[in-house]
């Protein structure tokens, strides 16, 4: 991609090259990240990873992982690879549809599997003129397709996680508990853009072989006040230091 810019993530820890017009990575795979609680030496994989905003987010707060990434779009998987190379990252980065993974891929079972589904059911709504932006927002796998793949690349007592839109937990839901069902103690974690406003997104977490029950936790609140200011966000301290910082996002509250 010749039309790009690169931009600076976690108060510049984490720099990304990223195409000036399509899909560009904002705060939504920052708070993926920052909701894994890996470890160094662990294995991380993030399917639909575009130009590794959550992968290498993760690894500025967590070095040491052994990070593999998987990207439909050959375009977003070549700048992902080039983003490794700018952050001194080492990462797997394969260029392939989830629904077709290749063989040696399929054999891996992962620590971690993260992922960021597209917000709009691809049956509803207009597509944008974009191709990249249409397939990241939309595509043409159906959650059942994301969550029934990932979850079978979770070793046992390994975690998923994924981040999506608030409108779509019904059918998140309802594809956890058909086609992951070794996938338990599930926790969702609304979140809003500031205190009083009904959540617009939310994080999902399971546990391989969990078996405590369904929590739902506290509202995360991107931003403090009664107003949005998009000049200056008035980011709550929590949230400040998730974005600036490399902070953990606690899930479980």
């Amino acid at each position: 991609m010749t039309d790009r810019s690169c931009d600076d993530f976690l108060g510049g820890k984490v720099r990304l090259w990223q195409p000036t017009r399509g899909y560009r990575a904002g705060v939504d795979p920052v708070l993926l990240a920052a909701a894994v609680d890996a470890k160094a030496g662990q294995t991380v994989l993030d399917l639909g990873c575009g130009v590794g905003a959550a992968l290498f987010c993760l690894a500025g707060r967590v070095p040491g992982l052994d990070l593999t990434g998987v990207e439909v779009q050959a375009g977003y998987a070549d700048l992902a690879r080039e983003n490794a190379r700018l952050n001194g990252v080492r990462a797997e980065i394969l260029t392939a549809d989830l629904r077709n993974l290749p063989s040696d891929l399929r054999q891996r079972a992962f620590h971690h599997v993260l992922m960021n589904p597209p917000y709009y059911d691809r049956g509803q709504g207009t597509g944008s003129d974009d191709a990249g932006r249409d397939i990241a927002l939309g595509g043409d796998a159906a959650m059942t397709d994301w969550i029934g793949i990932g979850a079978k690349r979770v070793r046992p007592k390994g975690t998923f996680t994924l981040i999506q839109s608030m409108q779509r937990l019904p059918e998140t839901l309802a594809a956890m508990i058909s086609h992951a069902p070794h996938l338990g103690s599930l926790v969702v974690l609304p979140i809003v853009g500031r205190a009083g406003r009904a959540p617009s997104l939310f994080v999902l977490q399971a546990q391989h072989g969990g078996r405590a029950p369904f929590h739902l936790s506290l509202v995360f609140a991107l931003q403090d006040g009664a107003a949005h200011n998009p000049e200056t966000p008035n980011y709550s301290g929590e949230a400040r230091e998730i974005l600036r910082n490399g902070g953990a996002l606690a899930v479980r509250r």
